[in-house]
């Protein structure tokens, strides 16, 4: 009997050996694996967001130099175009914002404003297929500083003029429509109807720009069709192209004159943080007055063209 309960423990002893070797080793064959993402476990991000800054600057100056010139120059472009898109399911919603300012100075002329530009845009979607969105758009634009018109008086001297303020003129804009996007890098919206809001607070402006300031008012209605083309491409990783062209027809007031607001930003990568840029817009809105005042309404052109320093802003999705 003494002899079974021997050969009965030893049996036992063997046998929990043999469970915790092979516990051991299961566990460091677990320590050894490589653990390998699933391709189908992603996280969509929703948003992607980027932008660019650029930033010219040009001095110059002369003493005594015989082939003549301004004494001093001095001339500051900047530039900025911040995006953000969303994009979920059959949900999207754009966000653009453009800034920009200019100043030219020299010895003969004085301070001077050379671009001045403010113009947001958000654009929420729901898709009804790949292409084509059901879309709600809104768009402001403005300006940062005092604008005037130069010209000489009868003794000679150069008159300034104020023709415009600070956020003076606005223009607010509030459309329904279709957006069609046939490529990540165009998107084409058009709206039958959308309302537009030309708003100068200050008095002695609005007749400028198409408001009754005679009557005390300060906003202009304007009921419409509307249409606005965006175009973003990278063409390289140091060469990039953006427009935008919107246009607008007034029921209201001589449907047929269009008023156009086109802008075209040209940017080619030199170094890390040395970039060409090229600047062109074109405005053209029969109620606002030429600068000129013996000529009718006529395109606005804006050309500015550098080298100087530039950032992106990283870009994700």
């Amino acid at each position: 009997m003494y002899k079974k309960a021997v050969s009965f423990f030893i049996l036992l002893l063997s046998l929990q050996s043999k469970a915790q070797d092979a516990t051991i080793k299961a566990l460091k064959a677990d320590a050894e694996k490589t653990i390998t993402k699933d391709a189908k476990d992603t996280v969509n991000v929703p948003w992607k967001k980027g932008g660019l800054f650029n930033l010219n600057i040009n001095q110059g100056s002369l003493s005594n130099w015989a082939a003549g010139g301004d004494k001093f120059s001095f001339s500051l472009n900047a530039y900025m175009n911040l995006f953000a898109f969303y994009k979920q399911d059959r949900h999207s919603w754009d966000n653009s914002l453009d800034l920009a300012f200019g100043i030219v100075q020299t010895t003969s002329l004085g301070r001077r404003k050379a671009s001045d530009r403010i113009d947001f845009t958000s654009k929420y979607g729901y898709s009804m297929n790949k292409k084509l969105n059901i879309t709600g758009l809104a768009n402001f634009r403005s300006q940062f500083a005092d604008g005037f018109t130069y010209e000489k008086d009868a003794t000679g001297n150069e008159k300034a003029t104020l023709i415009s303020r600070t956020l003076c003129p606005a223009f607010i804009l509030v459309s329904p429509g279709l957006d069609y996007k046939p490529a990540d890098y165009l998107s084409i919206f058009i709206s039958p109807i959308t309302s537009r809001w030309v708003v100068v607070p200050d008095l002695a402006l609005g007749d400028k720009f198409g408001v009754d300031a005679k009557a005390g008012k300060r906003v202009r209605s304007e009921l419409g069709a509307f249409m606005s083309a965006n175009f973003r491409k990278k063409f390289t990783d140091k060469l990039e192209y953006k427009s935008k062209l919107d246009l607008f027809s007034n029921y209201k007031r001589e449907p047929q004159n269009i008023d156009i607001f086109w802008t075209n930003v040209l940017s080619a990568k030199i170094t890390k943080y040395i970039n060409f840029s090229l600047n062109v817009d074109m405005i053209y809105d029969h109620d606002t007055k030429n600068v000129d005042p013996t000529k009718g309404p006529a395109p606005q052109w804006l050309q500015l063209m550098g080298i100087g320093f530039a950032y992106n802003f990283k870009s994700y999705k």
